[in-house]
């Protein structure tokens, strides 16, 4: 069967192509991180997952502002290859590699202690290691992977740093959450692998971005008053490696539609950058803030109290916060 006419015109394609560039450039917020000129000399940095996508760009940045940038990856391998390209493209030597496996609630603990031993300050946190289409199962203290990856290793390695934070005031905490977000549910039995739709990984993943959303706002609000800030963003549809426990179809599909819709990694990092740097953001608390860089109201499934509590007693419940935080303040 022929096409019509038209559609072999070579206005058609032309057309088509101004389109495709003109989708492609309004992925881009009006906060571009390039031209602020904050400078983070004598600065400390931690960014979770920095090896690769988004965390890798927000970190490159970091570095290229003169932070001391801590760089909190799961592999060994791809964050030495990381830490090299950082420093070799930011002239910035003082950036650093430290393990961390965000699942895993002994090697977060591990991770705190090492930090609070060694590091004087810390200026900025990056809560942005997470995981998609991971298949259901339990870390070896008895959480739902997804859930420990996403949301109980973030909490429980912020809750370790607030005294370090604290102490060096003003500071920030950006924790990356998602538009997907305002599709999850709280079902704290989730948290230990139970209740779970086991042909529904997309909806642990919203679920866990959920979470993240909520304890931002809630650790916002008792947080207020120490000069340390707490802000979730949505970095948007942004092609990484995120999608890589995908089926390939379905991988080759989202990175081919991406291209021309989809935000790069380095797009991506902006909201993230605008909240641990930026002056606009000085003072910015319990907010949710979007791609494009401005403020939003998050999904109305984070504003019940009765909830909002349920889940933050059920997060120190699973990662027995409280007894370790006691226990480091003994070995102080």
């Amino acid at each position: 069967m022929e096409l019509p006419s038209f559609l072999s015109h070579p206005v058609w394609f032309v057309c088509s192509v101004v389109l495709a560039v003109v989708l492609r450039m309004q992925r881009k917020g009006n906060w571009e991180a390039r031209k602020c000129r904050a400078n983070l000399t004598g600065k400390t940095a931690i960014v979770t997952g920095a090896n690769t996508g988004i965390g890798k760009h927000v970190a490159l940045d970091l570095a290229r502002r003169n932070a001391r940038v801590i760089l909190a990856c799961r592999s060994r391998e791809r964050g030495e290859k990381a830490l090299a390209e950082i420093k070799n493209q930011t002239g910035n030597k003082n950036v650093i590699l430290s393990i961390l496996d965000t699942s895993s609630i002994a090697s977060v603990r591990a991770f705190a202690e090492r930090i609070l031993k060694e590091e004087k300050r810390l200026d900025i946190l990056v809560n942005n290691a997470g995981a998609s289409g991971l298949p259901h199962g339990l870390t070896p203290e008895g959480l739902e992977v997804t859930f420990a990856t996403n949301h109980l290793g973030p909490f429980l390695l912020t809750h370790l740093l607030l005294d370090l934070l604290k102490r060096t005031a003003p500071s920030r905490i950006v924790i990356l959450s998602s538009f997907m977000h305002g599709q999850g549910n709280i079902d704290t039995s989730n948290i230990w692998g139970k209740n779970l739709e086991k042909n529904k990984l997309n909806d642990t993943y919203n679920c866990t971005k959920l979470m993240n959303t909520i304890w931002a706002k809630d650790l916002a609000t008792k947080l207020k008053g120490t000069g340390v800030t707490v802000n979730s963003v949505n970095p948007g549809i942004v092609v990484t490696e995120a999608m890589r426990n995908y089926s390939f179809i379905l991988r080759f599909i989202f990175n081919l539609v991406g291209f021309f819709f989809f935000k790069t990694a380095e797009e991506g990092a902006a909201s993230a950058i605008y909240c641990s740097v930026s002056e606009e953001a000085e003072g910015l608390t319990g907010k949710f803030v979007d791609s494009d860089c401005t403020i939003v109201l998050p999904s109305e499934k984070t504003r019940d109290p009765a909830v909002n509590k349920k889940l933050w007693e059920a997060c120190e419940s699973a990662t027995n916060l409280n007894a370790y935080q006691g226990k480091l303040s003994k070995s102080r």
